[in-house]
């Protein structure tokens, strides 16, 4: 898991440095400087700065589920611990107490099948299950947004492409002389620097969103098994 973080991590300063760092790509022939960074973010206009904002909520996001998904916050050690013991000692009531208290995934699908200790089997799973199938959801929504934001990006870059053309190609028609590059450049400009944006925005976020959405998936696998687990007892 560290190794993989590193990875992102690499990733993200490789992308940051290529894209707004000192771009010396960006040549201008005129003047044969380099285009720095705040050049890049203002020819990029009000859309860019919206794709800018985007990356920032994503970040916020990305670093946010990177504790929430913790597996302690999941399925806490020590409480996992205290209600095996319980189990193993038939304090069900206890064990109630203790997910009561401490609710999270894990706890609250436990909880949902210790009032059904008792009745069939099928009624404990059942609850469990749907209790379970909640939780989940709730976990793929928490990560959904990040992925919304991948998608979004690059079709507000492609909307800052076509923005840009328009004012290009407005300036060719309006124009009572033929138009000098210089005064196509700004629609030009913003046309590319967007699309940039857009496609660095959903290249940043993209393996974050997947890496959080396989966690996510194993935390569904094994809040299952260990339920399943706890209440094999009961099968008939």
């Amino acid at each position: 898991m560290k190794t993989t973080r590193v990875l992102y991590i690499a990733l993200f300063a490789i992308l940051l440095v290529a894209v707004f760092g000192d771009l010396a790509w960006a040549e201008e022939e005129a003047g044969g400087k380099s285009m720095t960074a705040i050049q890049f973010v203002k020819y990029g206009g009000a859309i860019g700065a919206g794709i800018i904002l985007m990356s920032v909520v994503a970040m916020g996001m990305s670093i946010e589920r990177a504790i929430g998904l913790k597996r302690d916050n999941v399925v806490p050690p020590d409480v996992l611990g205290t209600l095996e013991q319980l189990f193993d000692e038939e304090e069900y009531e206890e064990a109630m107490t203790v997910c009561e208290a401490q609710p999270c995934f894990l706890t609250n699908v436990i909880a949902a099948g210790l009032p059904k200790i008792g009745t069939n089997y099928e009624y404990i799973s059942d609850a469990m299950a749907e209790v379970g199938d909640f939780e989940a959801t709730k976990l793929q929504q928490s990560i959904s947004y990040i992925n919304f934001i991948v998608q979004l990006s690059p079709m507000a870059g492609l909307f800052g492409t076509v923005y840009g053309m328009i004012g290009a190609f407005n300036t060719i028609a309006t124009s009572i002389t033929p138009p000098t590059p210089a005064q196509l450049a700004g629609g030009i400009q913003q046309a590319l620097v967007t699309t940039c944006m857009g496609i660095f925005v959903a290249i940043m976020f993209s393996p974050v969103y997947f890496y959080y959405r396989n966690k996510v998936q194993r935390m569904i696998l094994e809040v299952s098994a260990i339920s399943e687990e706890l209440m094999e007892r009961f099968k008939e």
